[in-house]
């Protein structure tokens, strides 16, 4: 070592030269380090040189003597996980220039301060990225302060270290520059905690109470004093324009202004969506309630038209005089069925529903309408053909279905038949294909009319997801013979409105059991970025293919998984409220457009939903940031985002640009954490509160900032479940890899599970 630096960086680089060549003084060198040191291990010779030069130059600055050779840090690595490590560097290279140890640097910042932000400025220059000399400008000033007792206040480039009276705050200007505090709240003479946030002006004396309030570590009794203060003074008056909270304001005000004069239309609200409750003991309020909306089952999609299809295919031979349909709807079977008899009478609790049918049939002479409620009413009797279809699940249970079944029999005439079309459910058989419906199905159905006195099966045609039964009303001297039954394949295609309740293959769990049965302290919050067949390699570990994302999400709902939002997450924390069931949170970063193409169907079809985090300055554009590996991926525009809003989807911020934060100014920090906020709740017609931090990176000054706009939850860098313990506005993750298999994803979740 030397105070010549220049001649230190001369024979670094002959020593460092050497160390990178074979050695002739070696005979017998090992194979793999008879060149000298290799890539592998020890990188290049030039970035070897580099990491020295950084030394060198912040020993330089700690002597106050030489100059930077900014050319010489070129090859230095720029990447975000690399910011601390040079600050380590640069940290000891001032040490040793200064002639001091870590607890004095600060006291002498006056001397080298100057000339060590004018080093990472040029290592932002040769980086091309100012951003990231920023970040490490941010590091060092945190392991600086961090060794210092803060006894008199320590004016850094970008941060102020002060200690503050817990009991009576002052204001504190803000310097110059600085955009972050590094504060000791003190007591008594003693540390009670340690805070650090960003700030963009002053902070005054309601602004350090409210904060003071807001810390664990800090007494009770002045926290709870202090916190009531800060509540009374800021509901009193506006804050100063210049002071934190002013400056957060006039950013506030931007943000709204550009979002407002943006060409993307504003979303309406999103209008709740209205429960209907199974169990209304006013049936006709129940079923008119359903009939509210026109078409309420889609009866004229493919699905349900191959449906009607089968039921004509098995109606008995011969003419039919008398028919009656039970439960007729909107009249969308009624218009099928009535060529095929002499004279239909078809009933429906529901009036709406009735004069819908009446309209649909208005062509058709032979047909009765009439409204009934076929458990209630007394029906018409000497029927040749009876049918009733899709209904019987909403009796109250299998005692109110064989009291009506019995009068089905009754109401037939000798000889008559009774049609059936009902699906199969969970809760008859967990271990077939089915509808998680909290009800009895098709099996129970059957069963029961096949037990009614007087009814027999004669025919039956089954698909995976329903049956189609006729039975025929004996006659005294009828002879019974063995049931026909045809295994028939779906053929049309299945609407998300259907498949959403089916569980294919049955399920371990059903999620009504587990709901009752089951309460848990922590829930998986599962990470996910690309669902793509193919894509750059160096991105393969972010991008699971459509086939592999649909197996994880249905074995979710095979095992009783439901999907929660973000604000649900959230309000259980707040609360401390344990998780019924299986919650699951499925995100998504970034807001690629194969979310749109792929997820999302996926998600649907499993009954799931997931909130998606949008880099709102880059919807309808492309991923930028991921350039250097490949063709960036199409981003979904500000259409797909409503679309999908519309349709169930939720979304959250991802920032505005995509820049990982711990380089971004306080400043510019807030004004993206207000501008994404505020264009996602345009698009969207909901209010977020949510945020995930790009490329999983936070500091100390995030979480705060997100609070004050607006958020009150987030996600950062951890990797794990979420807990009932945890600070809702840094909560971690599970990152769903592309290069890992089904089983892993089962034995992941499995652990969070217990």
């Amino acid at each position: 070592l030397s105070r010549n630096s220049t001649q230190m960086l001369a024979d670094a680089e002959i020593v460092i030269a050497r160390g990178f060549s074979p050695d002739p003084r070696g005979k017998h060198p090992g194979s793999a380090h008879a060149n000298g040191a290799i890539e592998a291990t020890g990188g290049t010779a030039s970035e070897a040189l580099a990491w020295f030069a950084l030394w060198n130059a912040a020993a330089d600055c700690g002597s106050g003597s030489g100059s930077i050779n900014p050319q010489s840090l070129r090859v230095l690595p720029a990447g975000r996980k690399w910011a601390r490590e040079i600050a380590k560097v640069a940290f000891d290279g001032l040490m040793v220039g200064s002639l001091s140890v870590p607890a004095q640097l600060v006291a002498r910042w006056d001397r080298f301060g100057g000339a060590l932000t004018e080093l990472m400025i040029e290592l932002g220059k040769v980086w091309g990225d100012p951003v990231a000399g920023r970040r490490v400008q941010y590091h060092l000033e945190q392991m600086l302060l961090d060794a210092d007792d803060l006894a008199a206040p320590r004016r850094l480039a970008r941060t102020l270290g002060i200690r503050v009276d817990a009991r009576n705050p002052t204001s504190t200007e803000l310097p110059q520059g600085v955009d972050q505090i590094y504060a000791y709240l003190m007591m008594d003479g003693q540390i009670e905690a340690v805070v650090q946030f960003g700030v963009l002006g002053t902070v005054t004396r309601d602004h350090w109470i409210e904060l003071i309030a807001s810390q664990k570590d800090v007494g009770a009794d002045t926290s709870n004093t202090l916190a009531a203060e800060a509540l009374l003074t800021i509901a009193e008056r506006r804050p100063d324009p210049d002071s934190h909270f002013g400056k957060l304001e006039r950013l506030a005000a931007q943000a709204r202004e550009l979002v407002r004069s943006s060409a993307e239309p504003a979303e309406p609200p999103v209008a709740p969506r209205r429960a209907r409750a199974r169990h209304d003991k006013d049936r006709t309020s129940f079923w008119n309630g359903y009939f509210a909306t026109e078409d309420p089952w889609n009866y004229g999609s493919s699905y349900e038209q191959e449906k009607y299809e089968r039921q004509l295919e098995i109606l008995p031979a011969g003419p039919i005089g008398r028919a009656l349909e039970l439960a007729c709807a909107e009249g969308h079977f009624t218009r099928q069925l009535a060529p095929r008899v002499g004279h239909l009478t078809a009933t429906d609790i529901s009036a709406i529903a009735i004069e819908r049918a009446r309209a649909r049939c208005s062509d058709q002479p032979n047909i009765e309408f009439g409204v009934l409620d076929f458990s209630a009413d007394t029906l018409p009797g000497e029927m040749d053909l009876i049918f009733c279809s899709e209904v019987l699940y909403y009796l109250d249970d299998l005692a109110e279905l064989r009291r009506v079944t019995q009068k089905f029999a009754e109401a037939l005439a000798p000889g008559g038949s009774f049609i059936s079309a009902h699906a199969f459910v969970l809760r008859d058989n967990v271990e077939r294909t089915g509808f998680d419906w909290n009800t009895f199905g098709a099996q129970a159905i059957s069963e029961t009319l096949a037990a009614t006195e007087g009814l027999v099966l004669e025919q039956s045609i089954q698909t995976e997801l329903y049956r189609i039964d006729r039975f025929r009303r004996l006659s005294p001297d009828d002879v019974t013979t063995e049931a026909k039954t045809d295994h028939v394949p779906i053929r049309a295609p299945i609407g998300i409105g259907v498949a959403r309740n089916i569980v294919w293959g049955g399920a371990r769990a059903l999620r009504r059991d587990v709901a009752l049965s089951e309460r848990r302290q922590r829930i998986p919050v599962l990470m996910y970025h690309s669902i793509a067949d193919d894509g750059p390699a160096a991105l393969a570990r972010f991008r699971l293919t459509p086939a592999a994302f649909a197996s994880q999400m249905a074995w979710l709902r095979a095992n009783g998984f439901h999907a929660i939002m973000s604000d649900q997450l959230e309000r259980s924390i707040a609360n401390r409220q344990p998780f019924a069931g299986r919650p699951v949170l499925i995100t998504f970063d970034d807001g690629f457009q194969n979310f749109a193409d792929h997820a999302w169907p996926i998600l649907r079809a499993n009954d799931l939903t997931a909130e998606v985090f949008l880099v709102t300055d880059l919807v309808g554009e492309s991923a930028k940031w991921d350039a250097v590996s490949g063709p960036p991926t199409r981003l979904m525009d500000a259409g797909t985002v409503r679309r999908l809003a519309a349709e169930g989807a939720f979304f959250g911020s991802h920032l505005a640009t995509h820049r990982a934060i711990d380089g971004l100014s306080s400043s510019d920090l807030a004004a993206e954490l207000l501008r994404s906020r505020m264009f996602v709740e345009r698009w969207t017609g909901r209010p977020i509160s949510a945020f995930a931090a790009p490329f999983s990176v936070t500091d100390r000054r995030l979480g705060r900032l997100a609070k004050e706009s607006g958020y009150r939850i987030g996600f950062g860098g951890r990797h794990g479940p979420a807990d009932l313990n945890y600070d809702p506005i840094d909560l971690p993750r599970i990152e769903i890899r592309g290069d890992r298999s089904l089983d892993d994803f089962v034995a992941t979740v499995e652990t969070v599970l217990g």
